[in-house]
């Protein structure tokens, strides 16, 4: 039977749809695994969405996706994914990545094992520990699958436990608009001064929620960055502002998502050559924040840090913020999307697929016993 860990998966369902002279009738059910329950499940089939209560299930399983990446592509996309979040401080083996950020954020404080660590398995993890030990920090590595899985065998060998699967998801741009956000008008985007997006004021009413809730993607794209580097698109009484700095509103949500931000944490955020920062507002108040970057030779536009406030979730606000994100990405040339999400936050994996995202590959972040 299905897991949690299937979410975000292709499988395949069989279900009694019927019965006939006392025996059932079955259909299959072939897509995406977007929700995992004790009562149902919801698939996103080529058809749309379908729900099936978990009475009806005969049997399900996880099948192949219909192409995997190469190779080569999971690389460029960790390598880009890296230069969208750079940490401070680096080193290497041979090509592995060596990361830390005082702590903050597992991916900005991990090795990245892709490429030739230019020495035996165990040599290059024991040069990973050494580094880790040097700087004061847990070592810990994070496997993208299958490619590192060797390492991850390695690693399994040494004790090291694994944090919960993350799935990195893409999708091309530009998207349509989602059916219940229409596009702003061309009169409703604004360029701001300096690019900062204090204009419209106000601090994040109540910071830290999980991004599950947020979410979604942007649609086709429209309108250019200011020259300044700021610009904003009105959405009903919602405003949001995209800005090339984070205003203090922006940072205070984000270091109550994340416990906190050290001076490391603001070098991630910002040590980006194209980055924007979204800013949320309801009547003057910050309620919804996201960020975008665009690397990997112009091609990739990261979201990361869609949060809105709990007192402003279900209103289509995150969905407005990365609109506007996706909108400056293709502006600047990027082609595609990508995201991460951790695999059992369910909402957030349904409601990304939903908006066009799907698995690319995953990775698990691996922790060195204490």
């Amino acid at each position: 039977m299905l897991r949690q860990q299937d979410v975000g998966h292709r499988i395949v369902v069989r279900r009694i749809v019927g019965i006939r002279e006392g025996r059932p009738l079955f259909s299959d059910a072939l897509g995406e695994l977007v929700e995992l329950s004790e009562t149902h499940l919801t698939l996103a089939t080529a058809h749309g969405p379908l729900r099936v209560p978990v009475t009806q299930v005969h049997r399900a399983k996880r099948v192949p996706p219909t192409r995997r990446p190469t190779a080569a592509a999971v690389v460029a996309l960790e390598r880009a994914a890296d230069e969208a979040w750079p940490a401070p401080t680096r080193g290497r083996v041979g090509d592995w990545l060596l990361r830390s950020a005082d702590g903050w954020t597992g991916r900005a404080n991990s090795a990245l094992p892709i490429g030739d660590p230019d020495r035996p398995l165990a040599a290059a993890v024991d040069e990973v520990e050494r580094w880790y030990a040097g700087h004061n920090q847990p070592a810990m590595i994070n496997t993208p699958l299958p490619l590192a899985a060797p390492v991850g065998t390695e690693l399994d060998a040494r004790g090291w436990t694994a944090r919960p699967p993350t799935l990195v998801q893409t999708a091309p741009l530009p998207l349509p608009a989602p059916s219940s956000v229409a596009a702003p008008p061309a009169a409703g985007r604004v360029d701001l001064p300096g690019g900062q997006a204090d204009a419209a004021g106000g601090q994040a009413g109540t910071a830290g929620g999980q991004a599950g809730t947020a979410g979604g993607q942007a649609g086709t794209a429209g309108g250019q960055a200011g020259t300044a580097g700021g610009q904003a698109g009105r959405w009903g009484s919602a405003v949001v502002e995209l800005a090339a700095a984070p205003s203090e509103g922006w940072l205070a949500v984000a270091a109550g998502r994340k416990g906190g931000l050290p001076d490391a944490a603001r070098h991630v955020l910002t040590a980006v050559d194209q980055v924007r920062f979204a800013h949320g507002y309801v009547d003057g108040t910050l309620v919804a924040v996201g960020r975008g970057t665009v690397t990997g030779q112009g091609r990739w536009l990261g979201l990361s840090l869609i949060e809105v406030s709990p007192v402003a979730r279900r209103q289509g606000l995150a969905r407005q913020v990365i609109y506007e994100l996706a909108a400056w990405g293709v502006s600047t040339g990027a082609t595609r999307a990508f995201l991460q999400v951790e695999q059992h936050n369910t909402a957030a994996v349904a409601l990304y697929q939903r908006l066009g995202f799907v698995t690319h590959h995953t990775y698990l972040t691996r922790v060195a016993p204490h």
